[in-house]
């Protein structure tokens, strides 16, 4: 199995680039929104002090063997509009998950997310050669488990009183997967999402 090491992935609306100090500014201007945090286990990054020390934090992950962040940016614009990453990667059990996913408010419900996912679900099992890709997700959020499975990820059960959020909050997290198995109808299921005119991403 491959194993994980920095690389761009490039689609339609967006490329996925290696998380970088030089994506702060861009990513300073959506990062102001408190729906975004409020089921994020990891932070709250409304604040650009948090953001900067979060940021300054995860680009050092891959060399620690801790995960590969990325920037979502705009294919349009040029301009970095959220982040995501893949973590918890085992190539003993060829399996990788994906999260930490956020994006800026005029990107929610378009084409981003899709996209982004279809990436990294492409690039984890036709590169990486993964058996699983898992996701999961707050209890709570019942917006984020309908996206999840509108992607063709498979619901797995609830682990109770799984983690400590930035608030306190004792958190049950709903897990998601998909597997090699899965894949190509995955693939072809987000492919024709994509493919819709709606997909197109906001000036």
């Amino acid at each position: 199995m491959n194993t994980l090491q920095r690389v761009t992935l490039v689609g339609r609306h967006l490329r996925l680039e290696p998380l970088a100090l030089h994506h702060f500014e861009d990513l300073a201007t959506h990062s102001a929104v408190p729906e975004a945090w409020k089921f994020m286990s990891f932070a709250n990054l409304e604040d650009a002090a948090d953001l900067r020390r979060w940021l300054e934090h995860a680009v050092g992950e891959p060399e620690r063997g801790e995960g590969l962040p990325f920037a979502l940016v705009s294919q349009e614009s040029g301009r970095a509009v959220g982040s995501t990453s893949y973590y918890d990667f085992s190539a003993e059990h060829r399996r990788v998950e994906i999260g930490r996913t956020w994006l800026g408010r005029p990107w929610w419900r378009t084409a981003f997310n899709t996209e982004a996912k279809r990436l990294l679900f492409g690039h984890a099992f036709e590169v990486l050669g993964c058996n699983r890709v898992q996701l999961k997700t707050d209890a709570r959020n019942e917006r984020s488990q309908a996206a999840i499975a509108r992607l063709g990820a498979v619901r797995e059960g609830v682990l109770r009183a799984h983690m400590v959020m930035h608030d306190g909050h004792v958190r049950d997290t709903v897990m998601f997967s998909i597997t090699a198995a899965e894949w190509p109808g995955v693939r072809v299921r987000l492919d024709g999402m994509l493919a819709r005119p709606a997909t197109a991403s906001p000036a």
